[in-house]
């Protein structure tokens, strides 16, 4: 499932996203959500329904992307928030 802030839809392409955050745990992807969406960061979770595929084990890490526009902003929230970015 994915979320995106209607007021910024027809902003949002293919081409300007970038990787955010990569994990197997789906609450670490709910609450890294619900804090950028509270900052009215667009946010998009790519691979969320790969579990069909895998057994529902958990192996597949599931990425979540935003705006390259809001990249920095949005690693700082979650740095914030003591999220993990691998990075």
């Amino acid at each position: 499932m994915f979320f995106i802030s209607t007021a910024r839809v027809g902003a949002l392409t293919s081409g300007d996203m970038r990787e955010i955050l990569r994990t197997n745990d789906p609450t670490v992807i709910a609450f890294a959500q619900a804090l950028l969406q509270g900052e009215d960061i667009a946010v998009f979770t790519m691979d969320a329904n790969m579990s069909v595929l895998e057994g529902s084990i958990g192996i597949l890490p599931r990425r979540m992307m935003v705006a390259d526009r809001d990249f920095f902003m949005a690693q700082a929230i979650l740095r914030d928030n003591d999220i993990d970015l691998g990075q």
